[in-house]
């Protein structure tokens, strides 16, 4: 299971395009449901990330940075489709809350068979992105060419949400509540970096985050 998160949260982090250091896995593997119960303290990274390196799963670079190996793309792909997979069974055959999906994928990834796999993609009629919008590994889904982050959009443009973070519970509870998902029309009220925030419209609700939190979020110019 501990291997399974590290290569979980080593992907997320490269979907996010973030250079992949210990220091930014361990804030990563901090946003894992509790029940997961990862040590991440520095030391526990760092010992974690020397196994990982053994049994040929990720490399580290003279700079200190954490890249995966074929073996350990390969491996890191497969709890990735597997959790993302768990979220739409979830949601879609089961109705689950949308926000308490991925923490019950956590919860069901570490679990799930290829057979089994393989009948959850086959009920769901092959699915190509979770709940959330990010692509499931092996199903030829790519995201949208014109897809930009939201922190780069101009006030006063109408845009369509293509992916939101789903590895924050409070900020997917926030995002959900406020039906800021993938498909929903955003009208750029106010995008202020001075003050550090983006107001937008969402299906005629007022909806306020930060640029942080927009810089995770990926918008495209049309439905």
């Amino acid at each position: 299971m501990a291997t399974e998160n590290y290569l979980l949260s080593i992907f997320q982090l490269e979907e996010q395009g973030q250079r992949i250091t210990p220091t930014q896995l361990a804030e990563q593997l901090r946003r894992l449901p509790v029940g997961e119960g990862l040590g991440t303290s520095m030391a526990s990274v760092s010992g974690m990330l020397r196994r990982m390196a053994r049994e040929s799963l990720v490399e580290m670079t003279p700079d200190k940075e954490v890249v995966l190996t074929k073996t350990g793309r390969s491996a890191a792909e497969s709890i990735v489709r597997r959790h993302r997979l768990a979220e739409r069974m979830v949601v879609d055959l089961l109705g689950l809350e949308l926000h308490r999906s991925h923490v019950e994928a956590h919860r069901l990834e570490h679990a799930i068979s290829p057979d089994l796999e393989e009948k959850i993609r086959e009920r769901l009629s092959n699915p190509a992105t979770c709940p959330f919008g990010h692509p499931i590994p092996g199903s030829g889904y790519s995201p949208a060419k014109d897809a930009i982050r939201l922190n780069t959009a101009k006030e006063g443009q109408r845009v369509y949400v293509d992916r939101v973070p789903e590895d924050d519970q409070d900020l997917l509870e926030y995002l959900v509540a406020n039906e800021l998902i993938p498909g929903a029309a955003l009208d750029l009220l106010e995008a202020a970096p001075y003050r550090g925030v983006i107001k937008a419209l969402c299906n005629g609700n007022e909806v306020v985050v930060g640029y942080e939190v927009a810089e995770r979020i990926w918008v495209r110019g049309s439905a």
